[in-house]
């Protein structure tokens, strides 16, 4: 008879209950948080024209944001350890919404950077967290909801920019913003009502809820692999904002108005949800080297394109540069625990998010955003796509290596 606690017993209809409705919370908040934080690519051009600002200054704004989501997250996991995941996600939830509040308040750079670090701040507290309750109201059969979680975020990208770009063809921007941070209000108020209360701290989550990936060891690993993966991260994740922070600019020199702008990094967001799906199966299917060759020189040629092409014809071309810019990050992560140093998958993981995102929260205001006030944006663009490309001699020195492991077995 199996023990009521075995990972691969079916839930009794209140836990399934209570974990749909942990599901439905956070899905709802990862939703609000992804959207708030690619909803800076519709404001870029409205604040660069408010307040005067470079391409530097506004590549700061966005660094500020992605950057305390990144450094946070570990801190946002120990103070869940004290009080709890529900209460850090509700705080963090209104942090944000409050974030955006402040920044409509603002009158300069100053308050902006102060504003978006607080809602920067606010975000960091869902991934790490809503991944651990998940994994708990799940138990062994979290893979499949994790997912659902993960894909919800895309949900957002694709909906709250284009709403905004509404937004301010009907009101002024500080109106929208408020908006905007009314609506976090009542996502955290929806959150508050669905998500369970927590019974045990995030350390007491038992070996058996965590998803089988996350246990496996993969022997001794390989630490030069594991160096070049991360290289090839932080590449993939530098290209991915360095095009984006551009692109509002860019179809505005086409002639697109700020619905247009919104329409079109909704149909980017759209590409890469599909994109996480399609080159994650694709990696399967033909491997790890093939795939990412493919999709980083398709990201390449796709932002030539858009800078190239007139407005229709580049709109076009979004939605299959966003399958390719979003697509690489599924097979990277998933390449993690095949080099897992000393078959340390979960600091592996930890390693590599914190360079990965660290490091595209630094080029983008010390590289890219420079170059744009130097050159423009249709060359700084050209920047982003010469930085895809790099990415493809690494995953060819890469490729041996991986030849070598054996693929990760969950069964």
């Amino acid at each position: 008879m199996r023990h009521a606690t075995d990972s691969t017993a079916p839930l009794d209809d209140a836990s399934a209950q209570e974990a749909r409705r942990t599901l439905v919370a956070t899905g709802i908040n990862h939703a609000l948080h992804d959207g708030y934080t690619d909803l800076l690519y519709v404001l870029l051009p409205v604040w660069q024209g408010e307040f005067a600002l470079g391409y530097a200054a506004l590549a700061l704004l966005r660094s500020l944001y992605n950057g305390a989501l990144a450094a946070l997250q570990m801190p946002s996991s120990h103070l869940a350890e004290r009080l709890g995941a529900r209460p850090v996600l509700l705080l963090g939830t209104l942090l944000s919404a409050g974030g955006y509040a402040l920044a409509g308040a603002s009158g300069g750079l100053t308050g902006l950077c102060v504003a978006l670090t607080l809602g920067g701040a606010g975000s960091s507290t869902q991934h790490p967290l809503a991944s651990a309750v998940i994994a708990r109201a799940y138990r062994g059969s979290a893979r499949g909801p994790l997912g659902t979680y993960n894909f919800t975020g895309d949900l957002g990208k694709a909906s709250v920019p284009p709403l905004v770009g509404f937004l301010l063809t009907v009101t002024d921007w500080r109106s929208a913003l408020w908006l905007i941070a009314g609506l976090g209000i009542v996502v955290a108020c929806v959150v508050g009502c669905l998500l369970p209360r927590d019974r045990t701290s995030r350390r007491a989550i038992p070996e058996h809820a965590v998803p089988a990936a996350s246990r496996t060891r993969m022997g001794q690993g390989d630490q030069a692999g594991f160096r070049l993966l991360v290289s090839i991260g932080m590449l993939d994740n530098a290209a991915r904002p360095a095009f984006l922070i551009y692109l509002p600019f860019l179809l505005r020199e086409k002639g697109a108005e700020l619905t247009t702008v919104g329409l079109a990094l909704s149909l980017v967001f759209i590409g890469g949800a599909l994109g996480k799906a399609v080159c994650g199966r694709l990696g399967e299917r033909i491997g790890v080297t093939r795939t990412v060759v493919l999709t980083e020189t398709g990201t390449a040629v796709a932002i030539l394109a858009v800078i190239a092409l007139p407005l229709t014809p580049a709109l076009v071309v979004l939605p299959g540069l966003g399958v390719m810019l979003n697509g690489t990050s599924s097979v990277l992560y998933g390449t993690v625990p095949e080099l897992a140093p000393n078959g340390r998958v979960e600091k592996a993981f930890a390693i590599f998010y914190t360079w990965t995102l660290g490091g595209s929260a630094l080029a983008t205001p010390l590289l890219y955003g420079p170059l744009g006030d130097a050159v423009g944006p249709n060359w700084a663009a050209m920047a982003a796509a010469v930085t895809a490309f790099a990415v493809v001699p690494l995953t060819l020195a890469l490729s041996p290596r991986l030849a070598t492991h054996a693929p990760l077995r969950t069964a």
